[in-house]
């Protein structure tokens, strides 16, 4: 790391001084070495595992009846004991979108960006129960500034200002995959990457996040990603469901739609709650089969939770709460001649964490079965791809939104695509309550 100190001016000399001090390397060293010593037995995981106990869709079995739930989720939101925590540290890198992921616009018709729909829904929800509901939004030091000037250009979309509260996740060097030695970036700049989304916890304690919630009195957090527009933000089932359970952390699941889908798959090992990411999960586990021909492994993670913030500020005293997960990357770095270098093979191992490792840890914990339709749709590939691309989440908002219209009598006339505002609708009764049974749709049509 001081291979060129000689050749750095003072303030260079600092900054990489200060990137040291924050990067423990006695723990990265100590990361290193498990890496190349400790591996999961994935394989012997999955022969213990069973599908998660879970309130499923028009299940007769629940403690809790879905009327009973939403009313619970009601006065929660009406109390003001609710907030949400958005992670949107990520760039829209793949899908050629040079600026925060956050910024792409995604409205099938408003090409409004990804931001504003998901400030809507909070701020239509806040309008709905009368609550104001604090957001808490996680960027990355790649993200964070220009995230702050496009959400204070846009005046939080309506939200209060004094509502929306930014903090920057962690960071981690990342180190080469053969000897363990730290990368630097330039001659002055460690290779550094983003923690995880498990960062989210340490990164907003240390920024005053923690204190802040419990100032608001809020006791309940839901928390979602950037990049899925269809989230039912701060839903009042899935909170009433979480508060009548006394749950520590809730994790709604869809229905996988194939048996090795790229999500993370919910399970239950030992009596405890948790998440295997799909890479990690075995094929001979995932394509596994009941009776009826239904996965056995049907529960997939869309990221989304509901927190109990005693629980998390529990988990943040404990430093080793979240375990480090290792991923072998591509990373650039400047070589022992200071020449820059792009590799074209993994040479590196990053560290990250995933915030779905506090599972195991809560002293209960439930997962909540969604319709995978109106709750997950989202943006990761790049146009044109099949799956989980800017054109498959526009076919899915305008298809959900043509189902509300129809279900409220509204004639649509062949393919006419549609849009709804969140502003406008969250769902098919708030459409109700705006337009006449009957009412034809014959052009394309945004309500907002």
């Amino acid at each position: 790391m001081f291979a060129f100190w000689d050749q750095l001016d003072s303030h260079q000399r600092e900054t990489l001084l200060g990137e040291i001090a924050l990067a423990n390397c006695e723990n990265i060293r100590k990361l290193y070495e498990q890496s190349t010593t400790q591996k999961n037995d994935w394989s012997a995981l999955a022969q213990r595992a069973q599908p998660p106990q879970a309130v499923r869709i028009n299940d007769r079995d629940s403690p809790f009846s879905a009327a009973e739930a939403q009313a619970a989720g009601e006065r929660a939101l009406r109390d003001g004991s609710v907030g949400a925590i958005l992670v949107a540290g990520g760039q829209g890198t793949r899908l050629g979108f040079d600026h925060p992921k956050g910024m792409y616009p995604i409205g099938p018709l408003s090409n409004v960006s990804l931001f504003q729909i998901l400030f809507e829904k909070i701020r239509a929800v806040g309008q709905r129960y009368g609550a104001k509901i604090p957001l808490y939004v996680m960027t990355s030091d790649a993200t964070h500034a220009e995230t702050e000037d496009f959400l204070q250009w846009h005046q939080y979309f309506g939200l209060s200002a004094d509502d929306v509260r930014l903090f920057c996740q962690g960071v981690m060097p990342a180190v080469d995959a053969a000897t363990g030695q730290i990368l630097l970036a330039d001659k002055g700049h460690m290779a550094l990457n983003p923690d995880g989304h498990g960062g989210m916890l340490a990164a907003l304690d240390r920024t005053g996040g923690l204190a802040h919630i419990k100032r608001r009195g809020v006791t309940q957090l839901f928390y979602f990603q950037v990049d899925n527009p269809l989230v039912q933000i701060c839903d009042p089932l899935l909170l009433g469901y979480h508060v009548l359970a006394r749950s520590e952390m809730t994790t709604l699941a869809v229905a996988k739609r194939e048996s090795r889908q790229r999500v993370g798959n919910i399970v239950q090992i030992d009596g405890r709650t948790q998440i295997i990411e799909y890479s990690d999960f075995p094929n001979a586990a995932a394509d596994q089969k009941n009776s009826d021909g239904t996965l056995r492994f049907w529960a997939g993670s869309i990221a989304t939770h509901v927190f109990d913030v005693a629980f998390l500020e529990r988990a943040s005293r404990n430093s080793d709460a979240l375990p480090y997960h290792v991923a072998r990357k591509k990373v650039a770095y400047i070589n022992d001649k200071g020449i820059h270098v792009e590799p074209a093979e993994p040479n590196a191992v990053k560290f990250e964490r995933f915030i779905f490792d506090l599972l195991p840890l809560a002293e209960r914990a439930i997962v909540v079965e969604g319709e995978a339709a109106s709750w997950f749709a989202p943006v990761k590939n790049p146009p044109g791809d099949q799956r989980d691309s800017p054109d498959t989440c526009r076919a899915a908002m305008m298809v959900l939104h043509r189902q509300w219209l129809s279900a409220v009598g509204v004639k649509i006339e062949g393919n006419v695509p549609v849009e709804i505002s969140p502003l406008f609708a969250l769902g098919a009764a708030d459409v109700r309550r705006k337009i006449k049974p009957g009412t034809a749709i014959t052009q394309p049509t945004y309500f907002q």
